[in-house]
C-alpha cells in the first residue's frame, strides 16, 4: 500500500472533488472482476473514484484495504458511499510523443 503525506492527500482530494465515480462494488462485493476493471481504471487515470452499494461502513473500509493492498495503491478518501483511490500512472515508452511533422513554409516574396 502506498502512502501520501496530508498535502498530497489534501491535493489530490481537490482534484477528484470534480470526478464521477468509474466503477462500482455491488451486490457481488469485491470479485475479481471489479479488482480487474480497478487496475484498467488507475493505469488510465490514476486517481479514480468507487461508489460501493453497501450500507456497512466496515464492510466498505474493508474494501478500502483490501483494494489497496492488492494493487498497490493509496487511499485518498472515505467519504460516505465513495472511496477515492490513487496510485502514480506508469510512464508508457510507447505513448511518448513523438516528433512533429515539419511543415512546409512558402517563401517569402520580395518586392524591390
Amino acid at each position: 500500500m502506498l502512502t501520501l503525506s496530508s498535502e498530497q492527500r489534501r491535493q489530490l482530494r481537490a482534484e477528484a472533488h470534480s470526478l464521477n465515480p468509474v466503477v462500482a462494488i455491488a451486490q457481488q462485493g469485491l470479485s475479481d472482476a471489479v479488482l480487474k476493471e480497478i487496475e484498467v481504471c488507475l493505469k488510465a487515470h490514476g486517481l479514480i473514484k468507487i461508489r460501493v452499494y453497501n450500507d456497512d461502513r466496515a464492510v466498505r473500509e474493508g474494501y478500502l484495504a483490501s483494494i489497496c493492498e492488492t494493487l498497490v495503491a493509496a487511499p485518498v478518501q472515505h467519504i460516505g458511499k465513495l472511496l477515492i483511490l490513487w496510485r502514480p500512472r506508469p510512464e508508457a515508452k510507447a505513448h511518448a510523443k513523438k516528433p512533429a511533422a515539419k511543415t512546409k513554409r512558402r517563401a517569402k516574396r520580395s518586392y524591390q
